[in-house]
């Protein structure tokens, strides 16, 4: 008689899990597909912008030196140059770092990563909240936290991207 496989076996039931650190804490990071729509949706508003600007946009990691901490945010765009580095960049050398809420890590997006960020001078902190159904964008970054904050911004209604982006972002299907 022929055994079915486990879950945890199924090359079907299996998702790409990353690692982050958040506080000291390891924690991993599997994002659904209305995660990764979401995420997708913002990336191709922004693309062409982008391209004109010679930017380049993934996942890939961030480290907070003195901190042990590294994040692998849902989106972060940088200088062209900046993406063949082999290892993690620093937020500070980030144009925009988006992040997208799932229901086990809305609260590390909305408080941790938000000060974090900004500490570490990530110049555009975009959090698009699917729990809250809002976003809010947070600029000017300092050691306290970000001194600018525009929104929440409830779905539908578009949310400014400023310089160098200078477009609007439509969230209606967020």
């Amino acid at each position: 008689m022929r055994r079915g496989k486990s879950r945890a076996e199924d090359p079907r039931m299996l998702r790409s899990v990353e690692t982050e650190i958040i506080e000291g804490v390891p924690t991993p990071v599997a994002h659904s597909w209305a995660h990764q729509t979401t995420v997708d949706l913002v990336r191709l508003q922004i693309g062409p912008r982008q391209r004109e600007l010679g930017l380049r946009a993934g996942s890939g990691d961030l480290a907070l030196p003195g901190t042990g901490d590294r994040y692998v945010p849902d989106l972060a765009v940088v200088p062209r140059e900046l993406a063949k580095a082999k290892g993690a960049l620093l937020p500070d050398q980030t144009v925009l770092v988006v992040e997208v809420t799932s229901p086990s890590n809305g609260d590390t997006d909305r408080t941790v990563k938000r000060r974090r960020y900004a500490q570490f001078g990530a110049p555009l902190y975009l959090l698009v909240d699917r729990q809250e159904r809002a976003c809010t964008l947070f600029s000017q970054p300092g050691t306290l936290g970000y001194t600018r904050v525009e929104g929440p911004h409830p779905f539908g209604i578009p949310v400014r991207l400023p310089e160098p982006f200078e477009l609007d972002l439509d969230t209606t299907e967020f």
